[in-house]
Parts: structure tokens; C-alpha cells; sequence
């Protein structure tokens, strides 16, 4: 799947977005290593702080089919420039693969690529725990 398409799953997704309170509609898409794309979009709550991010929402959607390792994510949001994953999502890509792609794109065209491990580049991870795997 090309990086063009993979945009053009997370502004498919940005559509389906909930957004009432805040009006800003984001859509992710989710490239697998095995090629499955997962979308998610952002779900707002008028108790924000159980709102869920779109990134988080792909992620969620991809590990509940049994999906662990990823190669890209494109996010789709309106704006001037395009938007960065906020921490928490940042985490939760780190978490999966801290060297996956990041695509960040506005409504515009504009697109801005980089890596989670650039994003987030000293990632809390299992190491940092009592048993992890380099423990």
C-alpha cells in the first residue's frame, strides 16, 4: 500500500469522526506489516476525559483483530499545519513500533512524515519494568 493511499484511509476514517464539543474531526489508518490497514477516528464524550483519540482508536482496532506489528500511520486532521499525536497516542505507538512511519496530514495536502521513535524518543517501555524482557 502506497503512503498515498494509507492518507486516504485516515480522511475516510476523519469522516465517521464524533467531534461536537471540540469540532476538530481526526481520522487515522493503521498499516500492518502483514498489508492490513486498520482505521479508527476520534470519539469525543461530554465527560473529555473519556474522549478517545483516533490514533489510539486504530491501534485499539488493530490489536483487537490480532494485528502487533506496524509499518505506517497516517493521521488526517483540519488545521494550518497538520497535527501531531498528542502524548498518550505517542506512548501507545511506542508501545507496538517505535520505528514505524508517521504520517501527519491536514485537509489541505500538506504532509509531514516522520518516526514514533522522533516523536517520542525516550519511550517508557517493558524494559523499565521489574521482569521485563531485558530485565
Amino acid at each position: 500500500m502506497t503512503y498515498e493511499k494509507l492518507i486516504e484511509a485516515a480522511i475516510t476514517a476523519r469522516e465517521k469522526a464524533y467531534a461536537p464539543y471540540s469540532g476538530f474531526k481526526v481520522g487515522a489508518a493503521l498499516l500492518a506489516e502483514d498489508g492490513q490497514v486498520y482505521t479508527g477516528c476520534n470519539v469525543e464524550n461530554a465527560s473529555y476525559s473519556h474522549t478517545i483519540c483516533a490514533e489510539r482508536a486504530a491501534v485499539f482496532n488493530a490489536v483487537s483483530a490480532g494485528a502487533r506489528n506496524f509499518k505506517a500511520i497516517a493521521i488526517v486532521s483540519e488545521g494550518e499545519i497538520p497535527a501531531s499525536p498528542c502524548g498518550g497516542c505517542r506512548q501507545v505507538l511506542a508501545e507496538f513500533s517505535p520505528g514505524m512511519r508517521v504520517l501527519m496530514a491536514n485537509t489541505k495536502g500538506q504532509v509531514v512524515a516522520s518516526t514514533v521513535r522522533e516523536l517520542l524518543p525516550l519511550h517508557f517501555d517493558a524494559n523499565f519494568l521489574k521482569g521485563g524482557p531485558n530485565a
